[in-house]
């Protein structure tokens, strides 16, 4: 079946689902956007109320479907899943959703879809690497959403601190989308000056360690702080997930640190984390190894091995 790349499917619409919809709508660049969910009436009031904003972004056919719409689609977004309650670690998650997955996977195979997916569903690199096994589909063409939203966490928080365009703040958060993610301070810079130099810029003089440890947790806790004050996290996420729908349809080659499979970078494999990855019309092009403090390197390791021993159990 010939691949449509303008048509995609986002599979699952809860907040997070129609979010992304949303965002997907504004960005013009899909021209069909399916939309699934096992309540049919919740996915056809999203389509009718998502198209009712068309006049005033651009031509798209939004409408609810099945999985017999999306043999041809380029891009399936799969947010299907119970959500994370307060209180409840990613990881909480994995017995619950790894089952709804594979109800979702089996039927999308069979509609002999080619195109990439796009694992978005917590805890969402476990459930990346299970998409690869349940799906048989190559590896270039499964990715999960990574820690692209909690890089764009660091940057605004960087941003707030040192008063600058977030656009100027040039950073990763990579690893585990969760408690074990790693920041990069070492590579950390905004627009060319090292950090701890624009501190000094910005007035900010001496030691900036504890500061920058309170920005950490501050990323780190951000998904349960959300939850905590209005149930759950959707409009960060979803543009999080236009950025990398973006920069497939848009064969951009842009680096992004979405969830990838490891084949010994950075000494690990057998599972998936967020790293800078280079991100074409075709899915996965190339895993970067950038250079690591020995700390980061530490660090990623250990929430490999975190992430690898759940994988192992299951």
């Amino acid at each position: 079946m010939a691949i449509n790349p303008r048509k995609a499917a986002i599979i699952g619409l809860g907040n997070v689902g129609a979010s992304i919809a949303f965002a997907l709508m504004q960005k013009d660049i899909y021209s069909e956007l399916v939309l699934i969910d096992y309540n049919t009436d919740k996915s056809e009031g999203e389509a009718m109320d998502l198209s009712n904003g068309l006049p005033y972004t651009g031509a798209m056919h939004i409408h609810a479907g099945d999985y017999s719409d999306v043999g041809d689609a380029g891009i399936i977004i799969i947010t299907a899943g119970t959500a994370r309650k307060q209180g409840e670690s990613r990881l909480d998650l994995i017995n619950r959703n790894s089952a709804i997955l594979r109800s979702v996977i089996d039927p999308i195979k069979a509609s002999g879809f080619e195109g990439i997916l796009l694992i978005v569903s917590n805890p969402m690199d476990i459930l990346t690497h299970l998409a690869v096994e349940m799906s048989g589909y190559p590896e270039n063409r499964v990715i999960g959403s990574g820690t692209v939203l909690d890089t764009a966490r660091l940057k605004d928080e960087l941003s707030q601190l040192l008063s600058v365009d977030a656009r100027n703040v040039h950073t990763m958060i990579i690893g585990e989308h969760g408690d074990s993610e790693v920041p990069l301070w070492s590579i950390t810079n905004i627009a060319g000056v090292p950090l701890a130099e624009f501190c000094r810029i910005r007035g900010y003089e001496g030691d900036q360690s504890e500061t920058l440890q309170e920005i950490y947790e501050n990323v780190r806790d951000s998904g349960s702080k959300i939850i905590s004050k209005k149930g759950a996290t959707y409009y960060g996420i979803a543009m999080a997930v236009s950025r990398i729908c973006t920069c497939i349809s848009k064969n951009e080659h842009a680096v992004l640190t979405v969830s990838v499979p490891l084949h010994g970078e950075y000494g690990l494999e057998g599972v998936h984390l967020g790293l800078p990855t280079i991100l074409g019309s075709s899915g996965i092009e190339k895993v970067l190894t950038i250079k690591l403090s020995d700390e980061e390197h530490e660090k990623l390791i250990a929430s490999g091995e975190a992430l690898k021993k759940v994988i192992e159990e299951l």
